[in-house]
């Protein structure tokens, strides 16, 4: 498998505002506020509305020239609705969408035409994304028709230039969908993508229907075309380790709201939340000699709660080991605890403790128990296991009660590859 490389960027020190970007810095080319989609759910004959699936509700970052932001979380937390909702595919049910300074939230078809130049998407499914009835010179050339531009040299000439540049044979430009593999498909969606040379590309997922030994390939691509066109990026994805290859900022969603955004080498070192703490307590890792230094899996109680009627307070306070009484009713705003790092918690990791006077309800108490030890306590109960392993074994009957609880809480745990090709 080709290896993934990204240059890490050198980050600011600086205190970044409530959006998560550096004041000192340049203007963000894309700025969400309070970005919000619900979908009604009608009944009966007159389609009466009987309440609505919160899929986003209220986000609100920025991204800058030149960056890239990784969106994370598990499946059916927003991510692909909000990736629609930049690109305007979707209408916002409120907030609002900012690029290059200029309000979009609600323009109309014909005044978002022009803009559809700067702004493109490369979507998830290679094979759902391709006509199959059209060559793909007549695919990565739709652009060019739809905005009514001649390149230079012709259009046929500029298609086959595209091809080229991601890693395609010009000849291709005859031969139809079926006639190619999955990463060669998404290489033609890439394409497409950068026809009308956009400033800003969202990718919603962009590998995860791929083979592991094309992802890495693609991944590559992506970066290679953004220090060559100086794109700048928004990529969904659910796999940690290719966010944290290709990102240099990261947010982490949770039933449809950000609950921690922060700059890569802080979010993997010292997360914050609890959420992203266990996400990344998931992550597996491959070499044995390394398995020693890694804390504890935590395992999460129970399933994500419905969108259509989320929990109060913070959203994750169902599930969260920490929570206490001021979780389930009041929500904690995303605030920054370290120079460029925000979170949404009020017993934030690695952070001073937010509301300690709170003292950790009975819910809570109970996902301890199933989530496992703190790395400490795991630290303690190995060095004990190792002293009675040395004097008598197990007996069979307890082994086997053992693994089949840990079977039951396993059951429930999130997983990196939980979300999986998915649409949301």
């Amino acid at each position: 498998m080709t290896e993934l490389t990204k240059k890490i960027p050198e980050q600011e020190s600086g205190a970044g505002s409530a959006s998560g970007s550096d004041s000192s810095g340049p203007e963000p080319i894309l700025k969400v506020t309070g970005l919000v989609k619900h979908f009604p759910i009608t009944k009966g004959v007159l389609k009466r509305k009987v309440g609505a699936v919160q899929a986003v509700d209220g986000l609100s970052f920025d991204v800058r020239p030149g960056e890239t932001l990784g969106v994370v979380g598990e499946s059916g937390c927003g991510k692909s609705t909000m990736g629609r909702l930049i690109t305007r595919l979707l209408e916002p049910t409120g907030g609002k969408v900012e690029f290059e300074g200029r309000d979009i939230t609600h323009l109309s078809a014909g005044a978002l035409r022009p803009m559809r130049r700067d702004i493109q998407m490369i979507f998830q499914d290679p094979y759902g994304s391709l006509n199959p009835r059209h060559t793909i010179g007549g695919i990565v050339s739709t652009p060019f028709k739809l905005q009514g531009i001649e390149p230079e040299g012709g259009v046929k000439k500029e298609v086959q230039r595209l091809l080229e540049l991601v890693g395609l044979s010009p000849e291709h430009y005859n031969r139809y969908p079926h006639e190619f593999s999955g990463g060669q498909r998404q290489r033609i969606g890439i394409a497409r993508a950068l026809a009308l040379n956009p400033k800003l590309v969202v990718a919603d997922e962009p590998v995860s229907a791929l083979d592991v030994s094309i992802q890495a390939q693609v991944v590559n691509l992506l970066d290679d075309l953004q220090d060559e066109l100086g794109l700048t990026y928004v990529i969904i994805a659910h796999d940690l380790s290719v966010i944290r290859h290709v990102s240099d900022r990261i947010a982490v969603m949770y039933l449809g709201k950000i609950v921690e955004l922060a700059d890569r080498a802080s979010l993997y070192t010292s997360p914050k939340h609890p959420y992203t703490k266990a996400l990344l307590s998931a992550v597996p890792v491959p070499d044995p000699s390394r398995r020693g230094g890694k804390s504890d899996r935590i395992l999460l109680k129970g399933d994500v709660p419905s969108p259509i009627s989320p929990p109060g307070g913070c959203r994750f306070h169902t599930r969260c080991w920490k929570a206490t009484e001021i979780c389930g009713t009041t929500e904690p705003p995303l605030i920054q605890l370290a120079p460029g790092h925000q979170a949404a918690c009020h017993h934030p990791e690695n952070a001073p403790d937010q509301r300690p006077q709170d003292t950790v309800s009975v819910a809570a108490r109970e996902t301890v128990e199933l989530a496992g030890e703190t790395p400490a306590e795991s630290t303690e109960k190995a060095e004990s296991t190792e002293e009675a392993e040395s004097t008598e074994k197990p007996a069979p009957g307890d082994a086997a009660s053992s693994d089949t609880a840990s079977d039951d809480v396993a059951s429930d745990a999130p997983s990196q590859d939980a979300e999986g090709p998915a649409k949301e």
